[in-house]
């Protein structure tokens, strides 16, 4: 089911206001994939850069079209591990969350 507008716009203005908060999604879904549940995982991951930098940018940053960055991300979508890292760690570096991996 998608998104209502009034929901994708409190993710945006909550994620620019709440460091915290950028943190705990990108977080969420990073724990996510690593965890298996790869549908979710990247659901959350499309929320956190439509919240933050936007396909766009992001596309820019990582030289792949914006379209095959949402279709990527999509729920059809089978992202390369060398794409799906390439574009955590550029979200990392620009918007200052950084992760790190620790044994449970």
């Amino acid at each position: 089911m998608p998104l209502t507008r009034d929901f994708k716009e409190t993710i945006k203005a909550r994620a620019a206001d709440d460091a915290a908060f950028r943190a705990a999604l990108l977080t969420d879904a990073v724990e996510l994939l690593l965890s298996g549940d790869v549908e979710t995982g990247k659901a959350v991951l499309r929320d956190f850069i439509n919240a933050t930098i936007g396909f766009e940018k992001l596309g820019e940053l990582v030289d792949t079209p914006a379209k095959s960055l949402m279709r990527m991300f999509g729920p059809k979508g089978n992202p390369r591990a060398d794409n799906l890292f390439g574009v955590i760690s550029r979200l990392q570096e620009e918007t200052g969350v950084h992760l790190a991996v620790a044994a449970a």
